[in-house]
């Protein structure tokens, strides 16, 4: 399935970006705007970024997978 199908369904979720150039990044995907990505980003301490990322640079994205039930290892 093309990326670009995925976008209705990963609307408002955690979403990982596979960029054409090797790199990728993670965030809540929060829609489209003129051929461009839009994606909150965290930045550090309570400070987020709006991040845009055109079409042409993104080669996939995928949804978070779900968290297992563990006990946590302290």
């Amino acid at each position: 399935m093309p990326w670009q199908n995925k976008i209705r369904y990963l609307l408002g979720q955690s979403i990982g970006i596979s960029l054409s150039n090797g790199q990728g990044t993670s965030g809540v995907l929060c829609g489209t705007s003129q051929g461009k990505l839009l994606v909150i980003e965290y930045l550090y301490q309570s400070q987020f970024a709006l991040k845009q990322y055109d079409f042409h640079m993104i080669q996939d994205i995928n949804g978070f997978p779900p968290c297992q039930n563990q006990q946590p290892r302290y």
